[in-house]
């Protein structure tokens, strides 16, 4: 079986590509930039945003590992059937069940998704233990970490963790028409995860609270508007729901997921 990767090299594709070479899948894995093929890979550049970017490394696939991205999901999709796809697997988000209002690209994703004859599965995760690499640079420089709502918990996931249940539905045959939501294995406030990594560093980290203002200002650098208000409104309002634990990655992993001290521990020197 040939599997396709996008975001072949990202903190959940790169992962994924590793798991599936692990267990002898063969992996075509796309990304923007160019990146080293081998036996077990063949890595090829494409994007999203562009679906006959996609068409070589579609042709003679099975099954699709897809991430929102772009605005033309039936194109890549189409490109993904006529390539000889037939299943899917699209990395989502939470909001798009809990607040798709303003999770509009993930929405339009998943409809097409649905709609599109192929057989799938939607991941949606809630936010990753690795956003906060945001941190790295002030942690380096001087031991400090900055975020709003600093004792509002939500049960944050490891990207490997996700990377995990990809592999297993991608190469599955029980998950068709089934929705998961992802979480992490407990709730945890950026106070407490900044305290966290300051325990991994064996030095005290200093937690500064933000304003909602100054966090929005401070993301609009590098995220839309519309997936800022989103993020604020999860980080500083959740919902019972966005709060819950969720059993699926046990279930289909066979063990808890992973906290975050684990994650900090393994990216303890993007930190020192």
């Amino acid at each position: 079986m040939m599997i396709v990767v996008t975001g072949g090299t990202g903190n959940v594709g790169g992962e994924l590509v590793r798991l599936l070479v692990g267990a002898g899948e063969q992996v075509a894995a796309v990304s923007r930039r160019p990146a080293p093929s081998s036996e077990s890979v063949r890595s090829l550049v494409g994007d999203l945003a562009e679906p006959d970017s996609l068409k070589a490394a579609f042709d003679g696939g099975d099954a699709l590992f897809l991430h929102v991205a772009g605005s033309d999901p039936k194109g890549v999709l189409d490109a993904a059937e006529a390539g000889g796809i037939r299943r899917v697997v699209l990395l989502s988000s939470q909001g798009a069940g809990s607040r798709p209002d303003l999770y509009a690209q993930p929405v339009v994703f998943e409809e097409a998704v649905r709609r599109s004859g192929l057989e799938w599965t939607i991941l949606r995760p809630g936010g990753f233990h690795s956003n906060a690499l945001a941190w790295a640079e002030p942690i380096r420089a001087h031991r400090t970490a900055a975020a709003p709502f600093a004792d509002v918990a939500l049960p944050f996931i490891d990207p490997a963790d996700i990377a995990g249940v990809a592999a297993a539905v991608l190469r599955g045959d029980s998950h068709a028409g089934r929705t998961y939501v992802l979480t992490g294995p407990q709730p945890i406030t950026p106070r407490e995860r900044a305290a966290t990594i300051g325990e991994v560093l064996g030095e005290r980290v200093r937690f500064v609270e933000q304003s909602r203002q100054e966090a929005r200002e401070q993301m609009l650098r590098f995220m839309p508007e519309e997936a800022v208000e989103g993020t604020l409104s999860i980080l500083g309002t959740p919902t019972p729901a966005e709060q819950q634990v969720s059993p699926e990655v046990e279930r289909i992993l066979g063990r808890a997921p992973r906290p975050f001290a684990d994650w900090a521990a393994r990216n303890a020197a993007a930190f020192r």
